[in-house]
């Protein structure tokens, strides 16, 4: 079972109660799937002050998730490009410039895959 739509605006903080994921989606898949989106956020919800496609940043990302989540480094790669092009084509449907926050991580998680 996946939450289909993690990303760091469906992950609260309830203080004592803990962090919890709302706005689930109840997808049936790979586990690898949800921590893809991680990877285009927040950069998507605020554009103007980069995170994710700063320098150094989705390699920092792919170390993190990959080992506090035991994810194989290389599905997880496969998992952002195909997250990253699903992402870019609603967004280049919409023509919405937001689709370059997309291309800029496939490009990346595509490099790390030819490496």
């Amino acid at each position: 079972m996946l939450h289909g739509d993690l990303h760091h605006d469906n992950v609260l903080d309830f203080g004592g109660r803990g962090w919890c994921a709302i706005d689930p989606h109840g997808l049936v898949g790979e586990r690898g799937f949800d921590f893809a989106n991680i990877f285009t956020n927040p950069d998507l919800a605020d554009p103007v002050h980069p995170v994710a496609t700063r320098p150094g940043r989705f390699h920092e990302r792919l170390q993190v998730v990959t080992q506090a989540a035991g994810l194989e480094r290389h599905r997880l790669l496969q998992w952002i490009l195909a997250w990253t092009g699903l992402s870019a084509s609603w967004f280049l449907e919409d023509e919405d410039p937001l689709v370059e926050v997309d291309l800029a991580i496939a490009a990346m998680a595509a490099a790390e895959l030819a490496r």
